[in-house]
């Protein structure tokens, strides 16, 4: 099933100049978003991985989805003091400013074998971020997937991970 006509571009959101690209729809219609958890399982079959680590707060959807329908465990990364035990916090630069983002210390054992998961790839910013999270915790990336990649932006450029799974590319 073709996934773009699910996405919806709303202009000047969350500021002029930004074509934000809209989700709900996709997540408002069953089969598409079933179909959205059957791509992603399809697309990371070559990949030998322990967990999902998701992104607050869209990657929980596509990732707590994705590690049920898969049977591995799911870890979040959750922005500052929104976790409650011990964590490993990584600063880093947005666009305009920086943010924070946490993962629990003991989310992930050493050698544990991960595939990170959010709903969009923009400037690779965030999902840099939580590349050195997962390596602070001993873990490894073996791939990154999205739901939407706005090539665009050349977000590849700031990650590591050379497997990125994308279901829908902007170009």
């Amino acid at each position: 099933m073709d996934l773009k006509p699910f996405i919806r571009t709303i202009p000047d959101f969350p500021k002029e100049g930004i074509m934000f690209k809209d989700i709900t729809p996709l997540l408002n219609h069953a089969e598409a978003f079933k179909a959205c958890i059957d791509q992603f399982a399809r697309a990371l079959t070559p990949y030998t991985f322990d967990a999902i680590v998701a992104i607050e707060s869209r990657g929980f959807i596509f990732g707590s989805a994705l590690a049920y329908a898969l049977h591995k465990r799911f870890i979040p990364v959750r922005k500052r003091n929104k976790l409650p035990a011990e964590v490993h916090r990584l600063e880093y630069k947005l666009e305009y400013g920086t943010d924070i983002l946490e993962i629990h210390k003991d989310a992930l054992h050493p050698g544990d074998k991960v595939i990170i998961i959010d709903d969009l790839l923009a400037t690779g910013g965030t999902i840099g971020a939580v590349e050195k999270l997962v390596t602070l915790c001993g873990g490894e990336t073996q791939a990154l997937a999205f739901v939407i990649e706005l090539a665009f932006l050349n977000g590849r450029q700031h990650i590591v991970s050379p497997d990125i799974v994308t279901l829908i590319r902007y170009h």
